[in-house]
């Protein structure tokens, strides 16, 4: 039985089975090959690697936990988890089952993206929600917001300072006469009509409405939801949060004992939601393993 099994090798699941094998406890660290940054070029905002592709970070994180003994890396998905703390079984998509004394849920979320045809096929190279990671690299040239009035005012106060300058574009619909009046108090050009389709050029992206179009350098989302990339939480009942994600402890810990969480699957009822960032990820999953330490030491082990 291991101290800990991991499930989720993003930044989160990375640092957490580092730390723990750092501390020379048994871990099993599971990768479903499925990343919330999986369609991205170049990680931004991450000291040490800003600019880095994400597959690369992940490569070299997982060469450097082989030098760690105590840390097992398995490439295959997690079907079930079911258990109490110390006796937790999971049923993994290879037939085999793995059983550990505390996990770590850092599956992360999935986007729910606006319906607009080729969003889907842009999204993380030139359609975005985070101005921390993305905004910098259109510094000067013009933006589309896509959404409700309210998250576009929020995006244009961040990008405002960054870019040349910003039409912001319903999904749906229209902008109400104040709406439309509030965002150009913003200084933000407003769409008269819905977003219809957007599509990757050599110059960069084109916004078709109705009525017209828009070539900008790259598409921000403001609206959009998220849920949970696997059924865990579900399955062991654990306390959600309005956001969507798992409610935790300042050291990862959920509802359930000896379950921990990291990642933008989760976050302290203090905070108002996740936020999507390799370091804060990372810092979670460093975290949730100390949680682990503190909890096998409390028990005797």
């Amino acid at each position: 039985m291991y101290d800990a099994i991991v499930i989720g090798a993003g930044p989160a699941g990375l640092q957490a089975a580092l730390t723990l094998g750092r501390m020379h406890r048994s871990t099993l660290l599971l990768d479903s090959g499925e990343y919330r940054n999986g369609t991205v070029l170049h990680m931004h905002n991450v000291i040490g690697n800003d600019g880095t592709p994400p597959a690369e970070f992940r490569a070299t994180a997982r060469t450097q936990l082989g030098a760690y003994d105590d840390v097992e890396v398995r490439d295959v998905r997690v079907e079930s988890v079911r258990g109490t703390e110390g006796d937790f079984t999971l049923t993994l998509s290879d037939g085999s089952t793995a059983a550990g004394r505390n996990i770590i849920l850092a599956t992360g979320v999935i986007d729910d993206l606006p319906e607009v045809e080729g969003l889907s096929a842009l999204w993380g190279t030139r359609a975005f929600a985070c101005p921390f990671c993305d905004g910098h690299e259109h510094a000067g040239r013009p933006i589309a917001i896509l959404g409700g009035a309210a998250r576009a005012e929020h995006l244009i106060g961040m990008l405002g300072r960054i870019v040349s300058e910003i039409t912001v574009i319903p999904v749906e619909g229209s902008f109400t006469a104040e709406e439309v009046a509030s965002l150009e108090g913003h200084g933000a050009r407003v769409s008269g009509s819905a977003v219809v389709a957007v599509a990757a050029t050599d110059a960069g992206v084109v916004v078709r409405t109705s009525d017209a179009e828009h070539t900008v350098d790259g598409v921000f989302v403001a609206s959009g939801t998220m849920h949970q990339r696997a059924p865990f939480a579900a399955q062991l009942e654990l306390r959600m949060l309005e956001s969507g994600a798992i409610e935790i402890d300042d050291f990862g810990r959920t509802s359930a004992p000896g379950v921990f969480a990291a990642g933008d699957l989760a976050h302290r009822a203090a905070l108002p939601g996740p936020m999507a960032a390799v370091m804060m990820a990372a810092t979670a999953g460093q975290l949730a393993a100390v949680g682990i330490i503190q909890s096998l030491l409390a028990g005797g082990h």
